[in-house]
């Protein structure tokens, strides 16, 4: 089988988690470092993001870390799926997933670019992962412009000053959720990971990389920097769905999404339907704005979708679960 193409960068959560989920599903693949800016095959993709993933038989191209997840579990069904094979688990997993790719994301943004010296290492480690052939002044000023323009962007998803309290205390709390439980053999859904797994995994890469993020998870969970470490390449993992293994986890990890992240679908979603310019609400007592986001917008969309598509059955199972974790107001709202 011609291997698939993925390019990436290593300074991506989204493209890392990409490529772990092939390494474990053992899909023959070669990683490709670059972006659209830096790689003419492909510069014509759109929208402009990475990872960008080639089919081999095909040659098209695709975007977007979840369906692309989803379209390898359709394309290479029972090849060491990602996905719990119950449906009520399989969508708590889609429901972490989403939070750890649209909130955690935040603390790996803020974390990187907030701090003067951790942005200044950021910059500079960026280009030489992308742009290897660039030297001397040519790597200065691509550094300086991708440092500005990150910078400039910060405000667009939230990461300002005034969020940074929110911000940091999600960190901590997510790395005390984390730290007692994971490990070599223990996942969100058992001993082998989920697609919710690679995305924290994608989020927590650079946050424990990342010089100021990473004193901090050595200080307070550094087996979460182990359990990353591990996950990067889980090729030889076998395991088994064993759902109540990480009920305690995943209960401590819903109710984070119920106080912080789903209340901010939902304000985001509000500020979308009457054309707000900003959003606003309190997280855990602490105030929380930023312009809302039409990308988020279609993830509560879609969270909303997967709900209903559950039938009684399996939504009256869930519903304990979702009431006690402040979450089910946000799917039972109409």
């Amino acid at each position: 089988m011609e291997p698939y193409r993925i390019y990436g960068s290593n300074a991506s959560p989204y493209s890392r988690k990409l490529r772990a989920i092939l390494r474990y599903r053992r899909l023959p693949h070669l990683w490709v470092v670059g972006t659209p800016e830096t790689l003419p095959e492909i510069a014509q993709v759109r929208p402009r993001l990475v990872p960008v993933l080639r089919v081999p038989d095909s040659g098209e191209f695709r975007v977007d870390s979840t369906p692309l997840a989803d379209w390898l579990e359709q394309r290479h069904p029972g090849v060491r799926s990602i996905i719990p094979e119950d449906p009520g688990d399989a969508f708590v997993c889609y429901l972490i997933e989403d939070f750890a790719d649209e909130w955690v994301n935040k603390a790996m943004f803020h974390y990187r670019w907030h701090e003067d010296a951790t942005a200044q290492w950021a910059c500079h480690w960026i280009m030489y992962d992308v742009m290897a052939h660039a030297a001397g002044p040519a790597h200065d000023q691509a550094a300086r412009f991708f440092h500005d323009r990150q910078r400039s962007r910060m405000a667009m998803v939230g990461c300002t000053p005034e969020n940074a309290l929110v911000i940091e205390a999600g960190y901590a709390r997510l790395l005390a959720i984390l730290a007692p439980y994971v490990g070599s053999t223990r996942y969100l859904f058992g001993s082998r990971p989920s697609l919710a797994d690679f995305a924290l995994y994608g989020q927590l890469a650079q946050l424990t990389f990342d010089p100021w993020p990473q004193r901090i998870c050595r200080e307070r969970a550094p087996a979460v920097e182990a359990w990353v470490i591990h996950l990067d390449d889980a090729s030889g993992v076998e395991g088994q769905w064993q759902p109540q293994a990480g009920a305690a986890v995943r209960e401590a990890l819903l109710e984070m999404i119920g106080s912080e992240y789903l209340p901010f679908l939902r304000a985001n979603a509000a500020a979308l339907a009457s054309g707000a310019q900003r959003l606003e609400l309190d997280i855990r007592g602490r105030r929380y704005a930023q312009a809302p986001s039409a990308y988020q917008g279609k993830c509560y969309a879609q969270l909303k979708q997967r709900w209903l598509a559950l039938d009684a059955q399996q939504q009256a199972r869930l519903r304990p679960l979702l009431a006690r974790t402040g979450c089910l107001s946000a799917f039972d709202d109409g």
